[in-house]
């Protein structure tokens, strides 16, 4: 039997990365298909049902596998074999229980749910069908969970292409059930329009089944090398409370983190459509439309922003974490605004540039109809929640890997209060400026999320001395790149515009449009030295070389 590979950091880092980007990939891909078949209405009840599921998925499953990589590689370094085989069985029983907590919870309370979203609204989706497609996605908490304890558990013995290979598995068995489920129930046996959507959310389930099976199958085919053990180390005892009691304290932060970005998302499922349709008089099927961008779509697109920081958190978390165990401040103080710099020199040009190109882009995912009606004028602002997102993954990262939960907590619990307490005001407030009434909704998101940024930065700022001038001053260089970019691009209208029908005219386009935009802000920041200092004269030098004209 061939043996698994243990993975350096860099291969692991590489591997897990690879492994997040393929699956954000597919996540991305399908939509454009799937929008076809089942529409703006039922990408409202499709995004109702993961709003509420994604609630109960962060308390049942977020953050478990990094807590139990950690406990089993802290064990398994110490030789404490007998306690990491333990540890795992502790996991595998507490996210069983807590997994079926979560689904009959989510069952059985679907219609209260359903209420609360479209309780009162005529003319788009009923309560009925949301409770349906929320018990339809319910049973994928029963498998999540249990399959998280794995992934962490090979992590945890630094078997990282596995638990990769499952991620990719189970997105793409997920991606092809939406598509042939959804396409088979609405086009060809021609079911209700919940149906289709019910098969979709489902999805959910199946993949899982798919990655945990091969996980299963991953670690009964190693077990005796993952069950390795030496005798010559006696174990200190450690009760079975003590090791669940660490499996928790890893994996709060991570759950409080994801919980409070579903809780964002899901501010907007409970308000939204309310108040536009039987606040501000907003049909409701518009209203839905509006709310498909923000809970579907749009969120969909974003993820192509959101990517990057998830592989700059992938590399920051070990790095930071090792500078900080060896009290090297300085280092931690470099690093935190080398991580501020880096996502900015990316993030702001993508996050103007999908703006700018909001027609054509949602023209190539979802057709010329919906790009008309709703959604370029909903994307260009929305895509914004993408940049304000990651700059608050970013910061809490930081606070958690300093292990300052409770100013961690603080920033979360004050963005989410911002949220909550103007969503509904600045949505009455945009209407009565003549100004389109779900911007508030966006509005209050991106504020949310900036305020949790904000007060991160301050607090490190203060007790970590963080001095950002450099940060701000390289920031300055990137905003003038990038308004350059913009009158270049805005010039560029007259001549090429960007009001297409065609898909294949979009894809050309924007692929115009995105070559003379990158050009030109690439070799500004080189000109400016913005880029050298950010990333280093030495790691910029094959590029330098092979185009001298960005000296």
């Amino acid at each position: 039997m061939k043996k698994m590979r243990k993975n350096s950091f860099v291969q692991g880092a590489f591997i897990a990365t690879l492994g997040v980007v393929l699956s954000k990939i597919l996540g991305i891909i399908y939509v454009i298909p799937f929008y076809a078949i089942i529409g703006s209405q039922g990408g409202a009840l499709y995004g109702y049902a993961y709003n509420i599921y994604s609630l109960f998925l962060g308390i049942s499953q977020a953050g478990i596998p990094l807590a139990i990589s950690k406990v089993i590689s802290e064990y398994q370094t110490l030789g404490y074999y007998k306690t990491k085989e333990r540890a795992f069985r502790i996991g595998k029983r507490a996210l069983t229980i807590l997994g079926v907590i979560c689904f009959l919870l989510l069952f059985f309370l679907a219609p209260v749910f359903a209420e609360i979203i479209l309780g009162g609204v005529e003319g788009g989706n009923s309560p009925s069908d949301v409770a349906f497609v929320i018990r339809m996605i319910s049973f994928a908490i029963l498998i999540v969970p249990i399959m998280s304890v794995y992934r962490g558990y090979l992590q945890g013995h630094k078997y990282i292409t596995p638990t990769s290979i499952s991620q990719v598995l189970e997105q793409l068995v997920r991606v092809v059930i939406i598509i042939v489920g959804s396409f088979l129930s609405l086009k060809v046996f021609h079911q209700s329009l919940k149906t289709g959507v019910g098969i979709a959310v489902f999805a959910a389930t199946a993949g899982a089944l798919v990655g945990y099976f091969y996980l299963l199958e991953v670690v009964a085919r190693h077990r005796k090398e993952l069950k390795k053990q030496s005798s010559a180390i006696t174990e200190p005892k450690v009760s079975d409370r003590q090791l669940l009691w660490k499996i928790l304290a890893y994996a709060a932060p991570v759950i409080l983190i994801d919980v409070t970005r579903s809780l964002f998302q899901l501010v907007d499922t409970f308000t939204l459509v309310k108040t536009m349709s039987n606040g501000l008089g907003y049909d409701a099927s518009f209203a839905e439309s509006i709310m498909s961008v923000i809970s579907t779509w749009g969120l969909k697109l974003n993820m192509i922003v959101i990517a990057i920081t998830t592989g700059f958190m992938v590399s920051l978390i070990p790095n930071l974490t090792a500078s900080f165990v060896h009290k090297d401040m300085t280092d931690v103080r470099w690093k935190i605004n080398q991580t501020l710099q880096m996502l900015f020199y990316f993030v702001l040009p993508m996050t103007i540039g999908l703006s700018l190109l909001a027609g054509p882009i949602w023209t190539i995912f979802y057709g010329a109809e919906a790009s008309s009606a709703y959604g370029t004028v909903s994307y260009q602002y929305y895509v914004f929640v993408a940049m304000a997102t990651t700059f608050f993954t970013a910061t809490n990262t930081i606070l958690q890997v300093l292990k300052e939960y409770k100013m961690m907590f603080t920033c979360l619990i004050s963005g989410l209060l911002v949220k909550v307490l103007f969503n509904v005001p600045l949505i009455y407030g945009f209407s009565k400026m003549a100004l389109p009434g779900y911007y508030g909704a966006i509005t209050a998101t991106i504020l949310g999320f900036l305020l949790a940024s904000i007060m991160g930065l301050i607090f490190l700022k203060k007790k970590y001395h963080v001095n950002y001038e450099d940060t701000v001053r390289r920031g300055m260089n990137c905003v003038a790149a990038v308004l350059v970019m913009t009158i270049v691009l805005a010039l560029l209208k007259f001549v090429v515009p960007l009001t297409l029908t065609s898909r294949l005219m979009c894809v050309l386009v924007v692929m115009l449009y995105a070559t003379i935009g990158a050009g030109i802000y690439f070799f500004i920041t080189f000109k400016t030295k913005t880029a050298q200092m950010i990333f280093g004269e030495q790691r910029l030098n094959p590029i330098l070389k092979r185009f001298p004209f960005l000296r």
